[in-house]
């Protein structure tokens, strides 16, 4: 029944706009952060630990030079690995208002997009992916070591096994071909990012224009979109997914909506799928751009809202969906994108798109260093 459901679903397009840092003046202000920050409960129970992140000084030890990076995730090995667009940078002519390209004439980019770097120093390791991608955007790193990315300018999502990052083992989607998924032929428009289950399951966010999360298998078939024709949960511009499989949730950051959402993932059962997703929702979230977790808890990124909603990460816990702490690097963030978790939990990424600069973080107990 579930492909069924795809006849029901209704496009919203929305235009999108570039991603750079934007005249807020139709963002609603809250008043002074302060006062709204001292009637918020930010700490967790006594008997809950809360890692927070420390900046790690001089990270990188040496410039990367790249262009906006615009995603991080970790491999098996703990190494961070980055998607950045070199000299390409998404303005207001990149698109027309049908969300086609208008750089086709530019070509691939020609530099290697994909870096992976030394954890210990921030040095590149190797790197791919040159005249292969137009306007990067997501880049995830599975269980297996499969590299899943997105292209927004293709509207396409990529899958690149470890011995093979030449020619992709899988592709969702048409090159240059906006559009919507409609029984079997499978349209994304600008899709922003991927989460994959240690089933093989697939969730793409299928982001600036269809404003919806689609399951695959791990062959690449649709299974179903969130939300469904029946829900009443609506996302405006689903920009980074992460899993909670412990849960069986999804987590969305719902950009434009400013907040985080989580419906139900339909890893472990179909049952529960029409239950109401966990919303978190806060005066301070602002845009969220990015979410990643570990175990039970889920740290996110917001991007410029407004002159009184500070740009800074948050953490999350993700089963009562309130925020346990919020921290940034002694300098401030700008325009951060992604973020991502190493597999142990001891440390964090946040990438920016600018400045076009890489974080690190390590996850430590505050408490014990008092």
């Amino acid at each position: 029944m579930w492909p069924l459901i795809l006849l029901f679903l209704t496009f919203h397009g929305i235009k999108c706009e570039p991603e750079t840092v934007r005249d807020n003046a139709d963002y609603f202000s809250y008043g002074n952060e302060e006062n709204v920050l001292k009637n918020l409960d930010l700490h967790a129970p006594k008997d809950e630990i809360v890692l927070r992140p420390q900046e790690v000084q001089d990270w990188p030890q040496q410039s990367l030079n790249v262009g906006q990076i615009t995603a991080v995730s970790i491999n098996s090995l703990g190494q961070p690995v980055i998607f950045h667009r070199a000299e390409r940078v998404w303005d207001e002519s990149t698109f027309n208002e049908s969300n086609v390209y208008q750089n086709l004439d530019k070509g691939p980019i020609i530099e290697d997009t994909i870096l992976v770097l030394d954890p210990h120093t921030g040095s590149v390791l190797h790197s791919w992916g040159a005249y292969a991608f137009y306007m990067p955007h997501g880049l995830t790193v599975d269980h297996h070591d499969n590299v899943w990315v997105t292209d927004v300018a293709k509207h396409q999502v990529f899958k690149y096994t470890p011995n093979n990052h030449k020619y992709p083992s899988l592709t969702i989607g048409e090159a240059f071909t906006a559009g919507y998924p409609y029984r079997r032929r499978v349209l994304l428009c600008m899709p922003t990012s991927v989460a994959v289950a240690t089933t093989g399951e697939i969730f793409v966010a299928d982001g600036y224009c269809n404003n919806q999360i689609l399951k695959f298998n791990a062959a690449g078939t649709l299974l179903f979109a969130i939300p469904t024709f029946s829900d009443t949960l609506t996302l405006n511009l689903p920009h980074s997914v992460t899993l909670l499989e412990s849960l069986d949730v999804v987590c969305v950051a719902d950009r434009e909506n400013m907040r985080i959402v989580c419906p139900k993932a339909g890893l472990k059962s179909y049952v529960n799928m029409f239950e109401a997703a966990t919303v978190i929702e806060d005066p301070t979230l602002g845009r969220v751009f990015a979410v990643a977790s570990h175990n039970d808890m889920i740290y996110a990124v917001n991007g410029p809202t407004s002159q009184n909603i500070a740009v800074r990460g948050f953490t999350v816990n993700a089963v009562y969906g309130n925020i346990l702490d919020t921290w940034e690097p002694s300098a401030g963030f700008t325009n951060p994108h992604s973020l991502a978790v190493t597999r142990n939990g001891s440390h964090l990424y946040v990438t920016e798109i600018g400045p076009n600069k890489i974080w690190k973080f390590e996850l430590t107990d505050v408490f014990d260093k008092k």
